[in-house]
């Protein structure tokens, strides 16, 4: 009982310690509100209010009818210019995208022959540009399709492709973003909350005061974890609650409490990592440099940007040893797919024996930092 009691005790302590550390809090707040709606809208994938300039040399009804088909919210309204124009326009940044339609192509289109369409794209806008030029294709040959099948015979397709989208039937890209950015945030504000939990002992000389306590280290260990643990779940669901769910209006197709619950397995193992990272750094610059490479591969190899089964073998089998690679799994099972504990409970497992392995590897290495500052 004066285990836990000590514990506890110190654990309200860091809380109290980071109540008292402005810098810290405005960081948790900001990141479990502002970044994670930001990622969700600021940068869409999708094509969205792209400019586009329309050379008109046809003036037919076939060109009309693709004129009228760039419309808001993914193009401005097109521009109308001449051939003349077009440079000065992409030169100066005006259009994105500028198409020059031909003269004779609504009749080169129903004589059979096979018109070009000049396609000019300001690639300095890449994302917008390699999206948007397929895009563009596509609805070209839509509506020369339509046209050329209203005044000839509808040829009927062998197959019909039917498509059917699960979860994000839209495929809006703001559902998938909000939520990994979510995971991320849990991650990496775990690992700096608890890894500056301990520099601040230092840096404030406490740490000597813990040391001629009748505490242990693992006691030390276990309050910095739970207490730092408990602030980054707190945000999470706040931020899961009204952030993800509430001002994005992004669906929740699973268990809230489940998520919550690998993501607690989840805290267990990265707090952890964070002890262990503050145990070789000396000053948070130096805490700062090692997080760079430590978060920028759990962010990037963990799944939660790119699938893993695109990335190498060797590199998937590498990254079933970290805590993130599980948990991407166990969000976007429960989170999108609506997934209960008979799915993930591997994953749930797998993060119970990452964690313990990484708090008694942690928890060595606090003790014998300890026993040096002795």
């Amino acid at each position: 009982m004066q285990t836990v009691h000590n514990i506890l005790n110190l654990g309200i302590k860091e809380l109290r310690s980071l109540l008292r550390d402005p810098m810290l809090l405005v960081l948790v707040v900001l990141a479990f509100t502002v970044m994670v709606y930001a990622a969700a809208t600021a940068a869409p994938e999708t094509l969205h209010k792209a400019t586009i300039a329309i050379v008109d040399e046809d003036r037919s009804q076939l060109s009309q009818s693709i004129v009228n088909t760039f419309y808001p919210p993914y193009f401005m309204l097109p521009v109308m210019i001449t051939q003349s124009e077009v440079d000065r326009g992409m030169n100066t940044g005006r259009y994105t995208f500028a198409l020059n339609i031909p003269s004779s192509f609504q009749r080169d289109v129903l004589s059979g022959r096979s018109p070009e369409i000049q396609l000019s794209v300001d690639a300095t806008q890449m994302q917008q540009a390699f999206t948007g030029s397929g895009h563009i294709q596509a609805i070209v040959i839509g509506e020369v399709t339509d046209f050329v099948q209203r005044h000839h015979a509808a040829t009927s397709l062998l197959v019909d492709l039917a498509l059917r989208a699960r979860f994000n039937p839209a495929l809006n890209p703001s559902w998938f973003m909000g939520l990994m950015e979510l995971i991320n945030l849990i991650t990496t504000l775990s690992i700096i909350l608890t890894g500056a939990a301990l520099l601040r002992e230092r840096e404030h000389g406490t740490i000597e005061h813990l040391m001629v306590m009748p505490v242990t280290p693992f006691e030390i260990m276990v309050a910095k974890v739970w207490s730092m643990a408990l602030v980054v779940l707190v945000a999470a669901s706040f931020s899961l609650i009204f952030i993800v769910k509430g001002l994005l209006s992004v669906p929740i197709e699973g268990s809230i409490l489940l998520f919550l619950a690998g993501a607690t397995l989840h805290l267990f193992a990265t707090t952890s990592m964070g002890i262990f990272l503050a145990t070789f750094a000396r000053s948070m610059p130096q805490f700062g440099m090692l997080l760079i490479l430590v978060i920028l591969p759990l962010q990037i190899l963990s799944g939660g940007m790119t699938p893993r089964e695109s990335m190498p073998e060797l590199v998937q089998t590498l990254m079933l040893g970290a805590p993130s690679t599980h948990f991407v799994i166990i969000g976007q099972a429960i989170l999108y797919r609506g997934a209960g504990l008979s799915v993930v409970w591997p994953q749930f497992i797998a993060l119970v024996l990452i964690g313990t392995s990484f708090f008694a590897v942690s928890l060595a290495r606090f003790r014998k930092t300890l026993s040096a500052m002795a």
